[in-house]
């Protein structure tokens, strides 16, 4: 058998001792193996804490640094990124104040563009009811399918306002355009239309519409002021031959007339009207060419071109004849018409009655002073229904036809005398009826 003491994996450590001097007292320690493993665990944990913690000290101003410089840099990329948004913002906010400006100064053209063509209106139209009333605007013939003019619908501002409304996003029909001013951009590739150009292209339109406008006025104005002056030059030409002068400037010169007579006369050399566009030319134009229609057709009017009895029939000329009761050559100085007795005898101009009762030859006459040293007699009539100084109108009955003085039978003897002289009444019955067109 064999003893423990021999056997190596049997044997027993031996036990570690401490032994502590001090003088003579000598104290030792008894050291278990667990204590001393306790012991080294106990030193190694305290060694690797203190390593630890010596390590964070020295490196935690390396770490703060990183992490401030980190926190630095993230700071940094935000600042960034909100400056870059407000600067994208602010370009944003300018693009859409740009684009509010420029559509606030269009707008404002459109109504100053407008409100021109509504203060031409005003002008435009007293010369439109001139160019009506003389017959003028029924001559010019518009197409079928033409659309009415502005002026001739007497339009006012409401047609423009309305379009601007529309483009401004402020119509009925038009409830999704209320931000029609903000600025929306659009991408190239999106394929639908920037806001601003398509409030360029309403714009164009509205602008295009009213120039369109404009023009159709301008035109209509150049045509009547044509229609006006060539009426005008046919009257002139026509009364030319009847031998009558007419003044051309009678209505200026009646007008300076009756301005001397006012109490606060004016006066001053004559200078053209002042004119800025060519609009207002052409309406100076068409109210000249309309006073100068409107004057001749006024004295035209004046000028005996009726027909003293129109249901009667001529039955003797003007001009040298056998005179019937003493059977040579004599002047017959009027018209002879076949009218039966108490016929109505009519007055063929306005004017006055200068004679009227027994003249001679003439049995009972007439005579009517119609201005410009023109007069007609009305002869051999057997009733006088008008008395000397009264006024007569153009058509009124003034006697009845009949067989008074020297006469051979019931007739009318019709006379045209121009300062004096006998001049043939038909130069004014044709001119009358060629007249009819322009003064009727």
């Amino acid at each position: 058998m064999v003893s423990t003491e021999s056997q190596v994996f049997g044997k027993r450590a031996q036990k570690h001792i401490i032994i502590l001097a001090s003088g003579n007292k000598v104290r030792h320690m008894t050291v278990q193996p667990w204590m001393a493993a306790l012991s080294v665990c106990f030193i190694s944990v305290f060694s690797i804490g203190y390593l630890a913690a010596t390590s964070y000290l020295v490196l935690r101003d390396d770490l703060i640094g990183g992490t401030m410089a980190r926190q630095a840099r993230m700071q940094h990329e935000y600042e960034d990124r909100i400056a870059a948004l407000r600067a994208q913002v602010d370009r944003v906010t300018s693009r859409q104040l740009l684009d509010q400006q420029v559509v606030e100064d269009k707008v404002e053209k459109l109504l100053q563009q407008q409100m021109a063509l509504s203060s031409r209106h005003g002008r435009l139209g007293t010369l439109l009811d001139r160019a009506e009333e003389s017959g003028l605007a029924e001559k010019e013939i518009q197409p079928a399918d033409a659309a009415p003019l502005a002026y001739e619908k007497r339009a006012d501002a409401s047609g423009g306002l309305k379009a601007i409304e529309r483009l401004m996003g402020m119509g009925a029909k038009a409830p999704q355009q209320k931000m029609a001013l903000a600025y929306a951009p659009q991408s190239a590739s999106s394929g639908q239309e920037a806001m601003s150009d398509r409030a360029d292209r309403l714009f164009s339109k509205v602008t295009l519409s009213l120039k369109d406008i404009e023009q159709e006025q301008k035109t209509r104005i150049d045509s009547l002021t044509a229609g006006a002056s060539e009426a005008t030059d046919a009257i002139m030409t026509i009364l030319a031959r009847t031998g009558v002068k007419v003044a051309k400037d009678e209505a200026v010169e009646t007008e300076n007339t009756s301005a001397t007579a006012d109490d606060d006369a004016i006066g001053g050399p004559f200078v053209e009207p002042e004119t800025t566009e060519a609009f207002d030319s052409s309406l100076v134009g068409l109210d000249t060419a309309l006073g100068r229609l409107e004057n001749v057709r006024s004295q035209a009017r004046k000028l005996p071109f009726n027909n003293p009895s129109p249901a009667s029939d001529i039955t003797s000329s003007f001009g040298n004849r056998l005179d019937p009761f003493l059977g040579r050559l004599a002047l017959h100085a009027g018209i002879d018409f076949r009218a039966p007795t108490g016929t109505r005898i009519l007055a063929t101009a306005p004017g006055t009655v200068i004679t009227a009762g027994k003249t001679g030859g003439y049995g009972n006459m007439i005579e009517i002073d119609h201005g410009n040293g023109i007069t007609t007699r009305y002869a051999h009539l057997s009733t006088i229904l008008v008395n000397a100084g009264d006024k007569i109108t153009a058509g009124e009955a003034i006697a009845r036809s009949g067989s008074t003085g020297r006469s051979t039978g019931p007739h009318l003897h019709y006379e045209v005398r121009l300062n004096g002289e006998a001049v043939d009444p038909m130069r004014f019955l044709t001119a009358g009826i060629k007249l009819s067109h322009y003064i009727n």
